[in-house]
């Protein structure tokens, strides 16, 4: 627990202690008897800090127990991600991310022999990645974007989160897609990437909507298309059109969060965390308004069916890694074969 404690002093600034007024613990199986540590591998702000910090408190409230968030970016969320995979399986500490990110993390090479059956699975949302642009950029629309993206590429910043950010994921496809390059401006996180990009750090951010809704809402970041098949509402907000308004075949997979926990760790822990998220998370009114307010999708599950709903965009940045020459182990070395799209 030495590291996990230093990691957390270092960022004291944002890190959040979270537990409920008065909370006792339920009857589980589990009785923590001290602070959990959920280790958020990206700056404060970003969409997965965010969830994390609706989600958080409904687990403290249940445990009877301070839920200790500590944000430590770095690689690409890989640091953060290594420490808890290093910390001692006893329960106490957790991470969360978007899923494909720690299912990927060995093609990439950011983080050795890991695969998403390293970890226990609760997610609570769906994610899409949003194309904008400052508020006052010359860009109207997509198709305006698009033919400058072609024209004049390498020349357009584009301000995400890392290579294997959701962001960064999302222009590599825009750009793979597109036939189109671009220089990438990286930052500790979404919600950082967002705010630069708003104050005209970067021309464009393809940064997640949840960490560009507050912005959009402002009218400090024009959204220009969502990665998606539909179009997106953000509430006060004009809807979002679809990318595939511009880019019919662009490859399009729900992009889960949640919070996961290392296998290892004691039987009871699960059956505990998976009580509370079937009873509690899965019918949270917060979750439920985070969602709606930010232009996510409320979409909690765990276990089996959480790991198949993940598969569809863990087999597509797995691949797409391959694909765009960013893979550093083959996919075949977490258990997926790009030939036919599927697991091995």
């Amino acid at each position: 627990m030495r590291l996990v404690t230093k990691a957390a002093l270092a960022v004291a600034a944002s890190t959040i202690a979270l537990t409920a007024a008065g909370a006792f613990a339920q009857d589980y199986s589990w009785q923590p008897d001290r602070p959990i540590n959920i280790i958020v591998p990206w700056g404060a702000g970003g969409s997965t800090d965010q969830v994390t910090r609706v989600t958080a408190p409904i687990l403290a409230e249940q445990l009877g127990t301070e839920i200790v968030v500590v944000n430590q970016p770095g690689a690409s969320g890989a640091v953060g991600t290594q420490e808890v995979l290093n910390a001692p399986k006893d329960g106490y500490t957790w991470t969360a991310n978007a899923i494909a990110n720690n299912a990927t993390y060995t093609v990439t090479g950011l983080v050795p022999d890991t695969s998403i059956d390293d970890w226990h699975i609760y997610l609570s949302v769906a994610n899409v990645p949003v194309v904008s642009v400052p508020a006052d950029s010359e860009f109207e629309d997509f198709g305006q974007l698009l033919e400058a993206f072609k024209d004049h590429g390498s020349e357009i910043t584009v301000g995400t989160a890392g290579v294997t950010s959701s962001g960064g994921m999302a222009i590599a496809g825009l750009g793979h897609e597109g036939d189109f390059e671009y220089r990438m401006v990286t930052y500790d996180g979404g919600g950082p990437a967002a705010i630069a990009t708003a104050g005209g750090e970067a021309m464009v951010t393809t940064q997640l909507a949840v960490e560009q809704a507050e912005l959009i809402r402002g009218g400090r970041l024009r959204p220009l298309a969502v990665l998606s098949a539909e179009p997106l509402t953000i509430e006060g907000a004009e809807p979002i059109p679809p990318i595939t308004e511009w880019m019919p075949e662009f490859p399009i997979a729900p992009d889960y969060f949640g919070i996961f926990i290392p296998q290892g760790v004691p039987e009871e822990v699960v059956e505990t965390v998976n009580q509370i998220w079937e009873e509690h998370v899965s019918n949270s009114e917060a979750l439920m308004d985070y969602a709606q307010t930010n232009g996510a999708v409320f979409s909690p599950s765990y276990g089996e069916e959480a790991r198949a709903l993940s598969m569809p965009v863990v087999i597509m940045e797995a691949c797409a890694a391959e694909g765009r020459g960013l893979e550093v182990n083959d996919p075949s070395t977490i258990g997926i074969d790009c030939e036919t799209g599927t697991e091995m």
